[in-house]
């Protein structure tokens, strides 16, 4: 499990997380909506120990694999990046299969430096996806993908659930998202938890302030 409880994080006097409680069990997924800067992104990198903490504390019971909005990939081929992302023995078996699995395939040998920014962030899902671990912590993991691409990495995430039993926490700007693919849905406001519920409750009739707001934003999306 992860456990969150009271984590706050501040730059100067400028409260830019403020976190009571949180949890994410085993094979749970908690998507985080929200604006942007409202703390989601901050939130995934102290828990990943790229930012400390200012106050607080939270546990992770097993290992944890961390997915950044924006994640460059090594100067090699795009085969190469997995295998080079891979634990243990088999790792040319398992980077073929990564690369099926996000029909990266066409691409193998080409050097990841030229591919596009959605093929890129496939790359580096590819990259996390290849070990087993506990957790993912996905920030945007389709931001940059388009309607194909944001599909293959959907199913992707979902069969590496099935696969694995892991819990996830990730983020992203699309309530269509979430809905597709939450156990439990957290609206972020100001750094604050302003509303958390079960997918189709919550985006249908939010009862928070915010919440009422973002959806009614993102009313279209799909």
């Amino acid at each position: 499990m992860i456990e969150i409880k009271n984590l706050t994080k501040n730059y100067g006097d400028r409260a830019v997380l403020n976190i009571g409680s949180l949890t994410v069990k085993k094979g749970e997924t908690v998507v985080i909506v929200g604006p942007n800067g409202s703390g989601k992104s901050t939130l995934l990198k102290i828990l990943a120990g790229i930012l400390p903490k200012s106050g607080g504390d939270f546990t992770v019971n097993g290992s944890l694999y961390y997915m950044p909005q924006q994640s460059v990939p090594f100067r090699k081929t795009v085969k190469k990046n997995l295998i080079f992302s891979a634990k243990g023995e088999n790792k040319e078996k398992k980077a073929e299969n990564m690369l099926s699995l996000l029909s990266l395939t066409d691409f193998a040998d080409k050097n990841a430096a030229g591919l596009s920014g959605g093929e890129c962030q496939r790359l580096a899902l590819g990259r996390v996806l290849i070990n087993e671990g506990d957790f993912l912590l996905l920030d945007e993991p389709s931001s940059a993908a388009d309607i194909e691409g944001t599909e293959i990495i959907e199913k992707a995430v979902a069969e590496y659930k099935r696969k694995t039993g892991c819990g996830i926490l990730m983020t992203t700007h699309s309530p269509g998202q979430a809905r597709r693919m939450a156990d439990r849905i957290v609206i972020l406001y100001n750094g604050e938890i302003a509303e958390e519920g079960a997918p189709e409750e919550l985006l249908s009739s939010p009862k928070s302030v915010w919440g009422k707001k973002f959806i009614d934003m993102w009313k279209f999306d799909n």
